[in-house]
């Protein structure tokens, strides 16, 4: 039995069953810039030839010349990937961000100096909206909702929102990322 990719993973984030089909996956790859990115990244990441790393990082490179998605190889993210919206988004390279994870345009997770020097580190099932911003050594727990322009520098537990900046923390009985992470990698 074949391995699946970790793309077929990302893809089936994306489309649900209808993943497996070449027309959907050509559509993909060929016409929506945040999957084409997100299949550039997989590949250039898991290369184990360097030829091989060089031709695929070089196709990253121009992707994100194209979409402003700076995501470096090597970042280690969870199967599951979902850019939401292309546009500016910046991850730092040292970053660890768990599977499920639903990221739209604007975001930036990255690192600070100070009292919270680091990166973050994100749990499972995140969804990071529009213009949100995680920086610093934060702690992200899992099912967590970033809402959109939310600030974050701070550690934000399990089954909660943050909103607002600077951010404030809304506890939840339950997952508030239910109905956002679609289909998600188990």
């Amino acid at each position: 039995m074949k391995k699946k990719s970790s793309f077929s993973y990302d893809l089936y984030r994306c489309e649900g069953d209808r993943a497996n089909k070449l027309s959907v996956r050509l559509k993909s790859i060929l016409f929506t810039p945040g999957r084409k990115y997100v299949y550039y990244f997989r590949h250039a990441s898991e290369a184990r030839c360097m030829l091989t790393k060089l031709f695929w990082s070089f196709l990253l490179y121009r992707t994100r010349v194209k979409t402003g998605i700076q995501i470096p190889v090597g970042t280690k993210i969870g199967l599951g990937m979902r850019i939401l919206h292309f546009g500016t988004i910046v991850v730092n390279p040292y970053a660890v961000i768990g599977k499920n994870f639903n990221i739209a345009q604007g975001v930036l997770i990255g690192n600070s100096e100070g009292k919270n020097a680091g990166v973050p580190t994100i749990g499972d099932n995140v969804y990071c909206g529009a213009n949100s911003i995680i920086i610093g050594n934060a702690k992200i727990g899992n099912d967590v909702l970033i809402a959109p322009g939310a600030f974050v520098n701070f550690d934000v537990p399990d089954n909660s929102i943050v909103i607002g900046n600077p951010g404030r923390i809304i506890q939840r009985d339950s997952s508030p990322t239910k109905k956002y992470i679609v289909f998600p990698i188990e």
